[in-house]
């Protein structure tokens, strides 16, 4: 004889809970491993402009006296200019840059992801 005060679930409701998180898990999966990719082409962009932003620094303090930033005639030299240098795994397509020239550079970061920013020499 059954209990009319039985606890628990039965076997078709958990089931259909099961099947839902199922349903849920397919739709997500896909959005996360989309979201590493996104993930790593924002952090070479945030590099990239961390390089720029490098770049205008040094070259102010340059003007003003040689003995304050570093010498930029390529583009890979601008990794000096960052605190730290540059972080493990991306790497400067290297460019020339003619003093008080402006050149585009190329950054290469992981899974082949790249942004570019811009270089000024000076010596």
């Amino acid at each position: 004889m059954i209990s009319r005060y039985a606890k628990g679930f039965t076997l078709i409701e958990l089931v259909i809970v099961i099947a839902i998180i199922g349903i849920l898990a397919a739709v997500a999966i896909p959005k996360y491993i989309n979201l590493t990719s996104n993930a790593q082409s924002a952090a070479t962009t945030a590099i990239a402009g961390a390089l720029a932003s490098a770049n205008a620094s040094n070259y102010g303090a340059r003007k003003l006296s040689t003995s304050f930033g570093i010498a930029v005639t390529n583009c890979a030299d601008l990794s000096g200019a960052l605190q730290g240098g540059l972080p493990t795994g991306y790497t400067i397509t290297s460019g020339a840059a003619a003093a008080d020239a402006t050149v585009t550079c190329t950054l290469t970061g992981p899974s082949s992801t790249t942004a570019t920013f811009t270089a000024t020499g000076i010596s």
